[in-house]
């Protein structure tokens, strides 16, 4: 089993986005001690609890940071922006950390439309374009523009010895396409929705063509908190659980303490939503979490998980994400 982290860099409450962004460094050097394959970090954009809003910028923070961890970006929301300078960027991190740099890209639109249009500087980009952006974006990491093509003669620089290996991230058949006809590796985003994860793994690896990738990849994204006892677990759960509701709501995206988590005021409703996300996640003591990561693992047939843990207290963060790394270990 391959274990791997996704960082969205969240802010607990009474605390920095300088916080959240050192911590997330900290918490790589950690996780790669621990033996974990990759680090990836999101991208977010007018919200006030997740502080990363340049996967590029941290991304090299970590790299320089640590030495053997794959680190990269989970991931890059292209269709705000041009293919050739995301190329670039990641060419660029390439060249300053040989081998190690993964490319993740996804077509959620970054926030509300006002915030889209902020973002790619009020021209009005259609999501429709996302497959020609990734075919495109694959080709500037390649050297690779055809004949023909209005931009053949336009080259990604630096030239490198490696590219950096290329993801798309998807919850549906239409996001496994994307990843399948253009050769790229496929991130199930068990984490955001659940439903139906099976159906889009199996027409990525159905459809999937590609000249330089041997066979499909595929990794999925799950929240995960794993306790010294099932109690324990529960209970560090529930700022994770308030957290969750607030984001569905729009609302402050900060990550609440245990303590304003357990003296909430919950609606019938709100219990109900409770449990529906609890599907995204998985929570317990070492035991259950290593069967559910087994189950799962033969459920979408793949071997490795990208394991997100927004906990309001770092600490236990460090501990959940230990447990987890010694499950697979012996």
């Amino acid at each position: 089993m391959k274990l791997s982290v996704l960082d969205q860099s969240p802010i607990s409450e009474g605390e920095s986005a300088q916080d959240a962004l050192q911590k997330s460094v900290e918490l790589a050097k950690y996780t790669e001690k621990l033996g974990y394959h990759r680090y990836w970090v999101a991208e977010h954009h007018n919200t006030n609890g997740l502080a990363n809003t340049s996967p590029e910028i941290l991304i090299s923070m970590i790299a320089q940071a640590t030495t053997s961890i794959r680190v990269g970006s989970g991931g890059v929301l292209l269709p705000q922006y041009s293919p050739l300078k995301v190329a670039e960027n990641f060419r660029m991190l390439e060249a300053l950390f040989h081998g190690r740099m993964d490319l993740g890209v996804g077509r959620s639109p970054g926030g509300g439309p006002k915030t889209r249009l902020a973002l790619t500087d009020r021209i009005e980009k259609p999501l429709s374009s996302f497959s020609r952006q990734v075919k495109e974006l694959k080709q500037f990491l390649q050297d690779s523009i055809p004949k023909g093509d209005r931009f053949y003669g336009v080259k990604a620089r630096p030239e490198t010895h490696y590219q950096p290996e290329l993801w798309v991230l998807g919850l549906t058949e239409r996001g496994a396409k994307h990843a399948a006809v253009n050769g790229t590796g496929f991130t199930f985003g068990h984490f955001i929705n659940p439903d139906h994860g099976k159906m889009p793994i199996e027409t990525y690896r159905e459809r999937f063509k590609s000249t330089d990738m041997e066979k499909p990849r595929v990794n999925v994204c799950i929240f995960v908190i794993c306790g010294e006892t099932e109690e324990d677990a529960e209970k560090l759960a529930k700022s994770q659980d308030l957290w969750l509701l607030r984001v569905d709501k729009g609302l402050d995206t900060r990550v609440p303490s245990v303590e304003v988590a357990e003296s909430y005021p919950y609606t019938k409703e709100e219990i109900e939503k409770i449990k529906k996300n609890r599907r995204r996640c998985i929570i317990g003591n070492p035991d259950h979490v290593k069967t559910r990561l087994m189950e799962l693992s033969e459920y979408y047939g793949t071997d490795e998980f990208l394991v997100i843990t927004n906990l309001f207290d770092y600490e236990e963060k460090k501990k959940s994400y230990s447990r987890i790394a010694h499950l697979f270990t012996n």
